[in-house]
């Protein structure tokens, strides 16, 4: 794939992207707040490093992962560069480089920062990428509960033979005195838990407590007290809780998800060691019997364990799958596990963006025959509408009722092919009565003239508007050879004949954005018309109304003063020369009569 269309066609999301040369080995690894203008950046300027420059030349092909946040970015950037050292980059430093929250296996858990990640059973929080966020994380929960300090055994046995002293901890207020059975270990557990909830971002049980503790400082008078919780806050808000990207709680483990359309299914594959995703890849396969999503995905999974010599005996799926008792499967519901699933189902969503992107501009035919298969397929139409024509009504505060029709063949707009219509039969605003009027015009043409019809009608309106529609149809001896829907503003509710249930198309299809472009243009071609009628009505009527000024008269005077304005302000040599001292003298009289 040509380098240009590969940049063109990355997601403006934050991620990781990977370089490779002409022998596919990985060159350069980087993260970017904005993959597309941070890769474009490497090719549309003149680098001073002269590193920089041979890299580029090197490049031949670019992956990247999309993840939510820059912080994502960051840690899931370390991990790659780890696994992989290209060439190109500065080795980054082990996991001791970013800080964690731990809470303590022990009786009465100790909450501390930590740098090393021990499968001791205790629960650990992050990576943080700014210890900054994670000490006022820690700074917070100290201001809200009187956690222990200590390092203390404090066991049962321990805690009865009064085997400790309380500390100055427990005088200032920091501590409840555990250490001599002054705060039961229940209590104990209930802040634990509470304290769980905030580091993972669930402030709503703690915010009662937040506001009681920051009211009581005000109250007391010590505002440099509550100014401080209320900074923490603030700063809290900017921080992710924790990371989809790296969850010590998840090892070992394949992650597979598939997304698919009428053609083609876009499975990918996340590769999670030590709670890091190490590998990601995204596969296209064609559909070749209209295989399920389930099918695709079970064929996929066998396909990439051998190719990537796997041998992990867990996996997460969005949906069961059959694969043998060897393989545990999992379908997460919630937490973490659902976190990483959704994100695999994003980076199959943009690879698949991508891919029409780069099918529109590389393989044209296929990207429309894409398109209207999906088009029949969600419309539930018989054949595909290379074909389709809009309708829609024009009559602002009911005058110079008009209408537009407008065409699009193979899903783009063919304004050559667009018509205006004057409403002739109608008197009054009556949009359902135009509309009828409309169509039998269009098709009894289109009919007498032996010009092919389209596959479908596009009606901009609700159930009214298009049974009119339907009423010319059926008048015309047409209705059964074109499909015909109407599209209501409110809801985009899509509606058919004789149908009162509407359907309801996913608000990002490209079925509906189409069906809105469509009604957006007949709507913007219809009120341009319906403007310059009235414009040209407002202009005319002015000089019409002039005794013993005929129509080509005042066309004379138009084409030739561009206004009606123009004409009042000319001088009377001026109109003279353009209609004549008879006529002109006319003119400037009605002109000076009017002023007076």
């Amino acid at each position: 794939m040509n380098l240009d269309i590969q940049i063109k066609t990355l997601p403006n999301a934050p991620g990781v992207y990977q370089f490779y040369d002409k022998d596919e080995v990985i060159l350069y690894v980087g993260k970017a707040k904005n993959l597309k203008k941070r890769v474009a950046s490497y090719f549309n300027k003149t680098h001073e490093n002269g590193k920089t420059r041979v890299l580029v030349k090197k490049i031949v092909s670019i992956k990247h992962i999309v993840v939510d946040t820059e912080a994502d970015a960051l840690l899931l950037e370390n991990n790659l560069i780890k696994k992989y050292q290209p060439r190109y980059n500065i080795m980054l430093k082990d996991d001791k480089t970013y800080p964690w929250i731990c809470i303590k296996k022990e009786r009465f858990p100790r909450i501390f920062l930590t740098r090393r990640v021990l499968k001791d059973g205790s629960d650990y929080f992050g990576p943080y990428t700014h210890v900054r966020t994670a000490r006022a994380l820690l700074d917070l929960i100290k201001e809200l509960y009187k956690i222990r300090t200590c390092s203390f055994d404090l066991s049962p046995k321990n805690i009865s033979e009064g085997k400790y002293k309380v500390c100055l901890d427990y005088h200032i207020g920091n501590c409840k005195g555990g250490c001599e059975g002054l705060q039961t270990e229940a209590n104990y557990a209930n802040d634990i838990k509470e304290i769980r909830n905030i580091i993972k971002g669930n402030f709503k049980e703690s915010l009662e407590a937040l506001h009681v503790l920051m009211m009581n400082y005000a109250a007391n008078m010590e505002f440099e007290e509550a100014q401080s919780i209320k900074e923490k806050v603030e700063l809290l808000a900017n921080y992710q809780s924790k990371s989809t990207v790296v969850h010590p709680s998840i090892h070992n483990v394949d992650v597979f998800t598939v997304i698919s359309d009428e053609s083609y299914g876009y499975i990918n594959f996340f590769k999670i060691s030590n709670g890091a995703i190490i590998q990601s890849h995204t596969t296209e396969i064609k559909k070749k019997l209209d295989e399920t999503d389930k099918q695709l995905l079970e064929l996929v999974i066998v396909e990439l364990r051998q190719r990537f010599h796997l041998n992990t005996r867990e996996i997460y799926v969005p949906f069961h799958v059959d694969l043998g008792a060897d393989i545990k499967v999992t379908v997460p519901k919630l937490g973490d596990k659902k976190r990483i699933i959704e994100l695999s189902e994003r980076n199959a969503k943009y690879f698949r963006q991508e891919k029409f992107k780069q099918l529109k501009i590389v393989d044209p035919e296929r990207h429309v025959k894409r398109i209207m298969s999906q088009m029949r397929s969600d419309l539930r139409l018989s054949s595909e509408p290379r074909h389709i024509e809009c309708f829609d009504n024009s009559n602002i505060q009911g005058t110079h009722p008009v209408a537009a029709c407008v065409v699009f063949k193979d899903g783009k707009p063919s304004k050559k092919e667009y018509r205006h219509y004057n409403i002739k039969t109608v008197e009054g605003p009556d949009d359902y009565a135009s509309m009828e009027e409309v169509v039998f015009r269009r098709y009894k043409r289109l009919l007498a003239e032996d010009q092919p019809l389209p596959q479908l009608i596009v009606i901009d309106g609700g159930k009214g508007q298009l049974s009119s529609a339907v009423k010319s149809l059926d008048l015309l001896g047409i209705r059964n050879k074109i499909a015909i829907i109407g599209i209501a503003k409110r809801l985009e509710e899509i509606y058919y004949p004789e149908d009162p249930i509407p359907l309801y198309l996913d608000k990002k299809s490209e079925s509906l954005k189409i069906i809105q472009f469509l009604r957006n243009e007949a709507h913007r071609f219809g009120i341009t018309f319906h403007r310059n009628k009235r414009s040209k009505t407002a202009i005319s009527n002015e000089l019409e109304s002039i005794p013993g000024i005929g129509e080509q008269t005042v066309v004379s005077l138009l084409r030739y003063f561009k206004s009606a304005k123009r004409v009042e302000a000319a001088s009377f040599d001026a109109v003279k020369m353009v209609i004549g001292n008879s006529r002109a003298t006319k003119v400037k009289n009605y002109f000076k009569t009017k002023n007076k």
